[in-house]
């Protein structure tokens, strides 16, 4: 990882918003049809999605422990219940103002950092465009700052674990990490697969990315 390339939280915070607006934009262009399309993300459409984006905008510990509770301690279960109950309350154009709503909101759920908000952004954008055919650039700082903060922790993607024995290398934007057989290709490419998105592998080359995708498919 290049260490002289991060970017501040000032800058985080103002790419996390540029990032909601951007998809808040996106997805005011759908159809109605089009927000009950599956994302990439098992089990969530588009608008489950959304929900989900909008609630991480407003986190506090009181919610976390009460879906936490209802969810009987898993995390990824209250994440995903709290994103289905909030979008089947709203009506598409409330979620909608919602997002719109929290361009400018600077939270962090505990244990969480400004980059994780970043990342999350730019992944369920992806998850929300490449189902629906659309091409949703990332740019390039932001992703670094993602694949940065997801490389240097553990749960839930477990990337450098994954990746155990390859080197990633991002083709148009300074950025490696991982020691081995190498993975390279667009940074956005590297930052889908990274958080476990196999929609990332057509994008990827070099003498470990087949065998990198094949025990990424176990």
């Amino acid at each position: 990882m290049n260490e002289h390339t991060t970017m501040s939280a000032e800058r985080i915070w103002r790419a996390v918003a540029a990032e909601r607006a951007g998809l808040a934009e996106m997805l005011a262009r759908l159809p109605e049809s089009d927000w009950d399309r599956p994302s990439l993300c098992a089990g969530w459409r588009v608008r489950e999605v959304v929900a989900h984006l909008v609630l991480s905008a407003r986190a506090d510990i009181r919610w976390i422990m009460v879906d936490l509770i209802r969810a009987r301690g898993s995390l990824d279960r209250a994440i995903r219940e709290t994103a289905v109950r909030h979008a089947r309350r709203r009506a598409t154009g409330q979620l909608l103002g919602e997002l719109r709503d929290s361009v400018d909101a600077r939270v962090t759920v505990i244990g969480t950092t400004p980059a994780d908000r970043l990342m999350d952004l730019l992944v369920h954008g992806q998850d929300i465009a490449l189902p629906l055919g659309i091409s949703r650039e990332m740019p390039g700082p932001a992703a670094r700052t993602a694949i940065d903060r997801i490389w240097a922790t553990g749960a839930p993607f477990h990337a450098r674990r994954r990746f155990a024995g390859y080197r990633l290398v991002a083709s148009d934007i300074e950025w490696a990490a991982g020691e081995g057989a190498v993975i390279t290709g667009p940074i956005a490419a590297l930052l889908l697969v990274a958080t476990g998105r196999r929609e990332g592998w057509d994008r990827l080359t070099g003498d470990g990315a087949a065998s990198a995708a094949e025990r990424d498919r176990v």
